[in-house]
């Protein structure tokens, strides 16, 4: 498998704290990478580097061998990199359909206007309408967005990312606030749609290492900002350091059941 999303020397300070320090990675295409370590050990300063959010103190982001450390947000968008949050950020008083639409537009390189009369938008609306039978809201297709479950809402913000047809998909705790039911049947359609090739390389920043065991092909590890273990995920799991800083001694297992 090609690089798709690599870092080098990655670095990024606050004051006297370095946030990120020094931090080399690299994303397989058509792999589901995870990014796991304790609170503070820098997982979303550098999912906002490589989003363009922060510029780094040092380093470079590559993405298809072109340089976009310093490209703003939303031409690193353009590129082809949609991001879901810790907190669930949809419009509220949309339909489930109009915000997946929203983002479908852009995909399609088309204006973000939801006032745009859709019957003229024939490829976007079908495009939509795969989506949210793929990921299982098409009974909710015309309900408000935040009217539906909190495990819909996740699910739909996954939709929403696959609407401007992402090359990387990151995923930042996919399943915060969710039931074990829900966080099971949303790890199901994450695979879902892996195998079925609707996503085709992923991110996945997680505390729940059961879901990220299940689902990740390697993991990345980060502590205090630098890379303590990165590489299969059962090697990752196994290894001492990785289980006495990130999992205080407890010991896990890579899942097997991953696409």
């Amino acid at each position: 498998m090609e690089t798709i999303l690599k870092t080098e020397g990655l670095t990024k300070r606050f004051g006297g704290l370095t946030a990120i320090s020094n931090v080399n990675f690299e994303l397989k295409e058509g792999e589901i990478k995870g990014l796991i370590g304790p609170n503070g050990a820098g997982k979303t300063t550098f999912y906002n580097l490589i989003t363009g959010v922060y510029k780094p103190d040092s380093g470079r982001v590559l993405f298809m061998d072109e340089d976009i450390t310093h490209l703003p947000p939303h031409e690193i968008c353009k590129k082809g990199f949609a991001r879901t949050f810790q907190v669930t950020s949809i419009f509220p008083r949309l339909t489930v359909f109009e915000n997946v639409r929203l983002a479908a537009q852009v995909g399609f390189g088309g204006g973000v206007s939801p006032f745009k009369d859709v019957s003229k938008m024939k490829e976007v609306t079908d495009r939509v309408d795969q989506i949210l039978e793929i990921v299982g809201l098409k009974d909710q297709r015309n309900q408000i967005a935040t009217e539906i479950s909190q495990g819909d809402q996740r699910l739909q913000e996954v939709a929403i990312a696959l609407g401007s047809n992402p090359k990387v998909l990151l995923l930042d705790e996919p399943t915060a606030g969710l039931s074990a039911r829900e966080t099971r049947y949303l790890v199901e359609k994450i695979r879902e749609l892996f195998v079925n090739s609707m996503i085709k390389s992923v991110v996945l920043v997680e505390h729940d290492i059961e879901v990220v065991t299940d689902l990740a092909y390697t993991i990345c590890v980060l502590n205090y900002g630098e890379v303590i273990k990165d590489g299969p995920a059962a090697e990752v799991c196994n290894d001492p350091k990785v289980q006495e800083v990130y999992l205080a001694g407890g010991k896990i297992n890579a899942a097997s059941q991953r696409p």
